[in-house]
């Protein structure tokens, strides 16, 4: 045996060759009826004889059926260390609430049952290759989670815990699937701030920091450490993680005050207790999704999301949960129109005027807190139905009046010394500190289906007194985010420059997220003077003049894949009535009208560097091309099953008929 052979099969285990070739079984009987043994499927006879396998007692089996999913990653120990990692802190604990609510269930005479299906961290994955996986991974997983549900036929309904960018969507999305279930979503909750540092948004720039001389190596190592300062729940900010709790609660589809809740605290694993109660109680009234999710309901997120001046990812979500609902799929004019009747009425990271981290918002009184004002706007349907089983006007009404209201907002102030109206503002004091509406759709000539900006993010020392951010300026082009970055580290970037970072849309990279680059913007002294424009996508804490989603993708013969370095580059937004434009106006020291960049636009090749990125992986590259034949981005991104099957028997004839005229 070699030295390697040896030390892999070496044992010092006595105990190794006990050995037992068959066993005593459960005890007791299965409770079999004649009935069901003449009429019942194997596998659900089968199915008693695996659960008291699995060591539930035979005179428990009888209950109602109910399935918990979740997004659990990582081994813990009981007392909370680590034996494996998780891939974030967003599902490092949600197992707490898995078991939360699957004892509430078993306390009732029901059956619980338990599966996972972790989820990747979009900022652990931050310029690598990892990111061409982020976006495609949420149609995977909502995908898989149906398979799951569908796969316990005996369910009676089904718990979504969940958090995080990409987990919390796909949970969402295969509960929306699931029409003729009773289904309801627990939010996986936030992490703490440090009490002296930085939170995980703004920890993800110290490499640019300090290559820009901003930070020592001792402060970069320092923060780092504590920039999570619990372990589980999503990150601090209103990032895509906790604007998806956020839409989820607005949706109706999880309990009231449920979305932003401190992770591993008692009112986050109460909130678990509760929802399982839900889910038990929509059971026996036969409520089910479709009777949730509706039009209502969809509008009611749409509201909620300008509210909070949430992530721009959640234009990828809403549509794609609306989709799978079979409802009307948003369209950008209905984007523009509820951005314009809806104002921002929430201080919080990253979008300020102060930076409150989301546990704040929760101790102010979350989304029902932001509702009150909304209904007094008269922007909400409050006929929409929740998982409590009433109105949302019912849920508003308690919660105006309840103590927990009252107590959440008195302990705000108690401990941390802020005034929870200057959290969650009415739409009055909002106007006088000067927030403005969430998001604008620039067009033109180089976004002619159109390109997205959270305006309200925008730095506004940089806006002028008329509400309107104006740059004109020329272009430094990008084919790769890796030679974007350097170039911000290596002084290959000053103020007054347009950055195009093209080709990194869904056919280049599955729609990266560039959170490196806006974060690095964000935090450098010249930053706010740079904008930049991309067919890829921000992370849900990105701020400032950056410009993602433009379409049509440079691949997909978009425009923006034909610029230059030096080309003018000319960016109007108005963030009052939500308007914007972005042109190209020629190169060198032309300056043409739109209409004639258009053309010469019209007539050059594409970037000589543009191409999908070599290393795309197939998984990916399949799932560029379905979502482009269902709609593309603005469609959400989803698979659209009948348009799929068209365009595929459609290509099949064309085949046919070009062998037979071969």
């Amino acid at each position: 045996m070699t030295e390697q052979l040896a030390s892999i099969m070496a044992n010092e285990n006595n105990d190794l060759y006990t050995i037992h070739t068959h066993a005593q079984g459960p005890k007791g009987s299965l409770p079999l009826t004649k009935e069901m043994l003449l009429n019942a499927p194997s596998g659900e006879l089968f199915g008693l004889t695996q659960n008291v396998g699995m060591g539930w007692k035979p005179s428990r089996l009888k209950g109602k059926q109910y399935l918990l999913l979740s997004t659990q990653g990582g081994i813990r120990k009981e007392d909370g260390s680590p034996v494996a990692l998780g891939y974030h802190t967003g599902h490092w604990e949600v197992g707490l609430l898995t078991q939360a609510a699957a004892e509430v269930i078993t306390e009732s005479g029901g059956v619980p049952f338990a599966g996972y299906v972790s989820d990747p961290c979009d900022g652990r994955s931050q310029g690598t290759e990892g990111m061409f996986d982020s976006l495609p991974y949420r149609n995977d997983a909502a995908i898989v989670f149906r398979r799951l549900i569908r796969s316990l036929p005996t369910r009676k309904g089904v718990l979504g815990v969940a958090t995080c960018d990409k987990g919390l969507p796909a949970m969402m999305i295969a509960l929306a699937g699931i029409h003729e279930l009773p289904c309801v979503i627990v939010p996986g909750g936030v992490t703490l701030p440090p009490t002296e540092g930085e939170d995980a948004g703004k920890i993800q720039t110290i490499g640019a920091r300090y290559a820009n001389g901003e930070i020592s190596l001792e402060d970069a190592a320092d923060l780092g450490c504590r920039a999570c300062a619990t372990p589980g729940g999503g990150c601090q900010f209103l990032g895509t993680a906790a604007t998806s709790q956020v839409i989820a609660e607005a949706m109706g589809m999880t309990v009231p005050h449920a979305a932003l809740a401190p992770s591993g605290q008692p009112v986050w694993e109460e909130m678990a207790r509760q929802s399982a109660r839900a889910m038990m109680t929509l059971e026996e009234k036969g409520i089910r999704m479709k009777d949730i999710l509706t039009e209502a309901s969809i509008h009611n997120a749409m509201v909620v999301h300008a509210a909070f001046g949430g992530s721009t990812n959640l234009l990828l979500h809403i549509p794609a949960v609306a989709h799978a609902a079979g409802l009307p799929v948003p369209t950008v004019q209905d984007w523009i129109r509820v951005n314009k009747q809806v104002p921002r009425l929430v201080s919080v990271l990253p979008n300020g005027p102060e930076y409150h981290p989301t546990v704040r918002v929760f101790l102010a009184g979350g989304v029902p807190e932001v509702m009150l004002h909304l209904r007094r706007l008269g922007v909400l349907k409050e006929e929409a139905l929740t998982v409590t089983g009433e109105t949302l006007g019912t849920v508003l009404d308690w919660w105006e009046s309840s103590d927990r209201r009252r107590k959440m907002r008195s302990l705000l102030m108690e401990m941390d010394g802020i005034d929870p109206d200057q959290v969650i503002m009415s739409p009055e004091r909002a106007k006088e500190r000067g927030l403005t509406s969430t998001v604008t759709f620039p067009m033109g000539n180089l976004a002619p289906e159109g390109s997205v900006i959270k305006s309200t993010a925008i730095d506004p020392t940089t806006v002028g007194e008329d509400g309107i951010y104006r740059h004109r300026g020329k272009a430094k082009v990008f084919t790769s985010e890796k030679a974007a970055i350097l170039a911000i580290k290596n002084g290959g970037i000053q103020a007054g420059d347009i950055m195009a970072l093209i080709g990194r849309g869904p056919s280049g990279t599955g729609m990266e997220e560039t959170y490196q680059l806006t974060s690095a913007l964000k935090h450098l002294p010249f930053g706010k003077y740079v904008s930049l424009i991309t067919d890829a996508r921000f992370s849900g804490v990105s701020t400032g003049a950056c410009i993602g989603h433009v379409g049509p993708e440079a691949l997909a013969g978009g425009p923006i894949g034909k610029l230059r370095d030096g080309d003018t580059i000319d960016i109007v937004v108005d963030r009052n009535s939500l308007e914007g434009t972005i042109h190209f106006l020629g190169a060198g020291d032309e300056v043409l009208s739109p209409d004639e960049g258009a053309l010469v636009l019209a007539a050059r090749e594409p970037h000589p560097e543009l191409a999908a990125d070599p290393k795309l992986p197939d998984d990916t590259r399949l799932w560029a091309a379905l979502q482009a034949v269902s709609g593309g981005t603005w469609a959400g991104s989803v698979y659209d099953v009948e348009r799929i099957i068209a365009v595929l028997e459609a290509g099949k004839k064309a085949l046919a008929e070009a062998g037979r005229n071969g």
